[in-house]
């Protein structure tokens, strides 16, 4: 009989068929197998999305100033005259609760400013003092006011003020002059200085004497500092003799410039009219050298960097009068074009109801020798001379404004928009073709500005836009 374990060793032994799976059981698998791959890309790009999220910072909008660039005639590149928040159009800043950046504010002008003094330092940035406001109802006991422009008088806006009252006797100021944008001066008869642009202002001591002319060149500025007995807002009246000051511009270490031109005497018969009126006394600077008009008809010259004492040179053609309301001399009046180059304007007093003969001279060699050119028009009484480098002279009077332009041989008048009543007390050139002049009667509320070279005046508003 057969075995039975020999079948079964054959069966082991034999190769095995596996049976087939499901229909359908591969299509599953892969289905399941793309699930869980999506499930891990889904997971991958969310734990990315925070990494990103934390790493971010959302930005805060900022929102700029809208700069107004407008010009006028003859200027060029001014700074912005108006700053106004302007809305942004990016949505996200809203949505994340950001808080804008907004300009300040420009300080207003008070209202009712009347200027007495006018200063620049270059063709757009100046200053104007004056008085503002209603009295017994400023921001403080004084009305006494700043405002300052950055576009040549197409804009202003107020600033800090010295603490003082107007001109009155010994006390008070109405005079001002900058070197820079950092250092400035208010003078006549008081003396404040600022060394930041105007921010703040200290007084300065004159040990009891009145500051009647201040003017700055270089690094230092240059001062009359007087003995005077007058008292009313004409503070330069009643000076019986003066000292020439220097200071560092940006120090208040005022100390006399030398022993020629320290206690200089008005003396007997220094009036305009040879009378016994007293003279007063001017101050004119170039770049290198500065001019001393005394009271006793000697000028005087010496370096403006403070280097030496100043020195008398020789007598000029008229007395010096007595002295005008910002405290200049009435009967001369002196300018320079050059560093040696002057113009002198002999002002006697007009009779009464009469012309004044103003006589005008020119000096090439720095005052040592004098030649008389055109005769000014006899209309007016001047207030005010002023000479560009290229030999255009421009007189004030208190009828408008004369112009003797560079190499011509009469005087034209010059025509001035809305000229104000009373005429002018003060003119400058600020270059051959730009000046600025301040009316004689400050409720005016505005100065006037050239840009032709003395021939055409516009008047600025001192006031907010």
């Amino acid at each position: 009989m057969p075995d039975r374990r020999d079948d079964l060793d054959s069966w082991l032994d034999g190769r095995i068929n596996p049976l087939p799976p499901p229909p359908g059981t591969f299509e599953l698998i892969k289905r399941r197998a793309r699930r869980r791959k999506y499930r891990r890309l889904g997971v991958t790009a969310g734990v990315a999305a925070v990494i990103v999220a934390a790493a971010v910072t959302v930005p805060q909008m900022v929102i700029l100033p809208s700069l107004n660039t407008t010009s006028a005639a003859g200027v060029a590149n001014r700074s912005p005259a108006a700053r106004t928040p302007v809305s942004s159009s990016v949505p996200s800043a809203a949505a994340s609760g950001a808080t804008p950046i907004t300009t300040p504010a420009v300080p207003p002008v008070p209202a009712n400013f009347q200027p007495t003094s006018v200063t620049f330092v270059g063709l757009h940035t100046g200053w104007v003092i004056g008085q503002a406001g209603t009295p017994g109802h400023c921001a403080t006991p004084y009305c006494t006011s700043v405002a300052r422009t950055d576009s040549a008088g197409q804009t202003w806006q107020g600033g800090p003020a010295p603490l003082a009252g107007p001109a009155d006797g010994a006390t008070g100021v109405s005079q001002i002059r900058f070197l820079n944008l950092d250092n400035g001066w208010a003078f006549g008869p008081g003396l404040f200085a600022t060394h930041d642009g105007g921010q703040t202002w200290t007084q300065v001591s004159a040990d009891g004497m009145r500051v009647t002319d201040l003017e700055t060149v270089g690094d230092r500025a240059f001062a009359l500092f007087a003995s005077c007995s007058g008292s009313g807002p004409a503070f330069g009246a009643g000076c019986t003799s003066y000292t020439l000051y220097s200071s560092p511009a940006s120090a208040n270490d005022w100390a006399p410039v030398g022993a020629a031109t320290s206690g200089l005497s008005a003396g007997t018969g220094a009036g305009q009219d040879g009378a016994g009126q007293d003279g007063a006394a001017s101050i004119v600077l170039t770049g290198t050298f500065g001019y001393l008009l005394g009271p006793n008809r000697m000028l005087y010259t010496g370096p403006v960097d403070g280097s030496t004492p100043w020195h008398a040179v020789d007598s000029v053609p008229c007395a010096t009068g007595s002295a005008q309301a910002d405290g200049q001399p009435a009967g001369a009046l002196l300018a320079a074009a050059t560093a040696t180059s002057l113009i002198l304007a002999c002002t006697p007093p007009a009779g009464p109801g009469g012309p004044q003969s103003k006589l005008m001279f020119s000096s090439a060699n720095g005052g040592v020798s004098w030649q008389q050119i055109a005769m000014a028009p006899a209309a007016g009484m001047a207030t005010s001379v002023a000479a560009s480098l290229a030999g255009t002279v421009v007189l004030g009077t208190n009828q408008g404004i004369d112009v003797l332009a560079a190499g011509a041989g009469h005087w034209q008048q010059a025509i001035v928009a809305g000229a104000p009543a009373g005429g002018f007390g003060y003119v400058g050139m600020t270059t051959d073709s730009q000046g600025v002049a301040v009316p004689a009667d400050p409720s005016a509320g505005a100065v006037w500005f050239t840009f032709d070279g003395g021939q055409n005046w516009q008047p600025s508003s001192i006031r907010s836009p």
